[in-house]
């Protein structure tokens, strides 16, 4: 049988002869910033033309070219490659960005029929990133019907929207067919700003560890289940605490002063800055930590949730029900 992974986590198992043809990672990150749109998502699937520069195809982040049997093909968009497989297994965990590349890619294969009957989705109930060998563990794997492209197509489109309110709506319908996803679009959910203090959970995650005595970056970034929060990677909780600390009224004192002007590709600059970094409450702080408080009445707002901009006159808020501007 002749098998491509595409996954969100390369795990190195995947390239054994044995095991796969090939290995195709996709690593947007579609929980931070704003989303591509959707020409540059076509372009990034479709056939490699003469405008692609490099890391701009999906074949530039795919392993195991040296001795895959379709490495001439592999220019093809990626639908019309996968035709060349007898299986194609998607591998994606319970990450949330891995999520939201699921339900991606699922919506474009919809488009494609002939590419779907190929379509095995594994259920890969924990997080990938622990993973050196795969050795016996084989998640169980299931066949890709119209009932799962309907669930991913509406979750994406939804995540897509100008506002919060098609994925809220998600909720209450039935999302079984892709049975990590319920998870994920509470997690994304509660990253919008609260109706009391403004800021989504894990900037105030962030606040109330630093109020119990967390001073160092290490621990706000790192320490998943002290953090008990999982949507954003090291340098986009870096971002959030910038905003918190460097706004007009702050709610963190102590992080590195040369961080407002290091900018984000000098990611070992600024690694050295939140490392030097030793971070305490304001009271301003201490009163938002308290309830008594609302971040956004005294800090600009400007960030992305999925398609959607929240600013200040334009903040979707949840507590718990999503509350329009």
């Amino acid at each position: 049988m002749t098998r491509l992974i595409l996954t969100g986590w390369l795990i190195p198992d995947f390239t054994k002869s044995d095991f796969a043809d090939l290995a195709v990672d996709f690593s947007f990150r579609f929980v931070w910033g704003p989303l591509p749109s959707p020409d540059e998502l076509a372009t990034y699937l479709g056939a490699r033309t003469p405008d692609h520069g490099p890391g701009c195809h999906w074949s530039d982040f795919a392993r195991g070219w040296g001795r895959s049997k379709n490495k001439s093909r592999r220019d093809l968009g990626l639908a019309e490659f996968c035709q060349h497989y007898e299986t194609v297994e998607l591998w994606f965990d319970t990450e949330p960005n891995a999520q939201l590349r699921l339900v991606w890619l699922l919506d474009y294969f919809r488009s494609h029929p002939e590419t779907v009957a190929r379509l095995k989705l594994r259920l890969v109930d924990l997080e990938m990133i622990g993973i050196d060998r795969l050795g016996k563990w084989q998640p169980p794997a299931i066949d890709v019907t119209e009932r799962e492209l309907a669930t991913a197509s509406a979750a994406w489109q939804a995540y897509r929207a100008a506002t919060p309110e098609a994925c809220f709506d998600l909720l209450g319908q039935d999302l079984s067919a892709l049975p990590l996803l319920r998870p994920v679009l509470t997690d994304l959910l509660e990253e919008l700003p609260s109706n009391s203090t403004g800021l989504g959970a894990t900037e105030m995650r962030m606040l109330e560890l630093i109020a119990r005595g967390y001073s160092l970056t290490n621990a706000l970034f790192h320490l998943r289940r002290l953090r008990q929060t999982r949507i954003f990677n090291e340098w986009e909780h870096g971002y959030l605490l910038d905003g918190l600390a460097h706004g007009p009224n702050p709610a963190v004192a102590g992080l590195d002063d040369k961080l407002r002007t290091i900018r984000r590709e000098m990611l070992n600059d600024r690694l050295d800055a939140y490392h030097r970094s030793e971070l305490s409450l304001t009271e301003f702080g201490k009163a938002i930590v308290a309830h008594k408080e609302d971040f956004s009445r005294h800090n600009p707002i400007d960030r992305w949730w999925g398609g959607t901009r929240l600013t200040n006159d334009r903040l979707w808020r949840l507590d718990p029900v999503l509350i329009a501007p």
